[in-house]
Formats: structure tokens, sequence, C-alpha cells
């Protein structure tokens, strides 16, 4: 088992920024990724940006440009930077740890609590 403790998230102003970390806890070696889905009301979940220990990283079209991973495989963590956010990046963001294949499909194995991320005009 994988325990995620997530952290950061609140509120922003569009075009401002927020960052949320993850930390990965437990049987860590049976993953090689960390990364986020959202989910806003209303709407599915979806798959936001994830890496890979290795520093394989894939990012959803609407945050290209605008969201960085990153993370300290010493510690486990990964940290989400989100710039220039709109209000359409209002949403839950769940923390997950899973695996990252070659071919860039993520499966998400392990999910963390989730934190709320609002942006206001």
């Amino acid at each position: 088992q994988v325990q995620l403790v997530e952290s950061g998230g609140g509120l922003a102003q569009t075009g401002g920024s927020l960052r949320l970390s993850c930390a990965a806890n437990g049987s860590t070696s049976s993953v090689n990724a960390i990364g986020w889905y959202r989910q806003a009301p209303g709407k599915q979940r979806e798959l936001v940006a994830a890496k890979s220990s290795g520093g394989r990283t894939i990012y959803a079209d609407s945050v290209k440009g605008r969201f960085t991973i990153s993370r300290n495989n010493a510690k486990n963590t990964a940290y989400l930077q989100m710039n220039s956010l709109k209000l359409e990046d209002t949403a839950v963001y769940y923390c997950n740890a899973g695996i990252l294949y070659s071919n860039g499909y993520y499966r998400a194995n392990y999910w963390g609590q989730g934190t709320q991320v609002t942006v206001s005009s």
C-alpha cells in the first residue's frame, strides 16, 4: 500500500499561481510515478500531469505551458506548480501514485484525499 499526503491548494485569482505537494509513503517501490487528476463539478475526473522517477512526464493539453510537475525522488514527493491559473482550473485535485508506461499511459493505483483549488476572477 502507498499512502499519499497532499498539501497546498486554496484560492487564487485568474492569472495567479498555486502549488500542490504530494508525499508518498509506504510501498513506494510498487509505483514509479506520482501525478494529479482533477475533477470539476459536474465533470469527469481528468488527468492533469504525472511524472516518473526516471523523469518521464505527461501533461494534459489544457495545462501545458502553465503547470509544471516536479519531484524529489529522495523524499518521494512531487509538486505541481500551477501558473497563469484560469477559472476552468477550479476543481478538486487528487494526488495519485501509479505506473507511467513508456507509451505515455498512466495508471493511477493509489489516491490521496483531494484538495480544493478555486480560481476566481
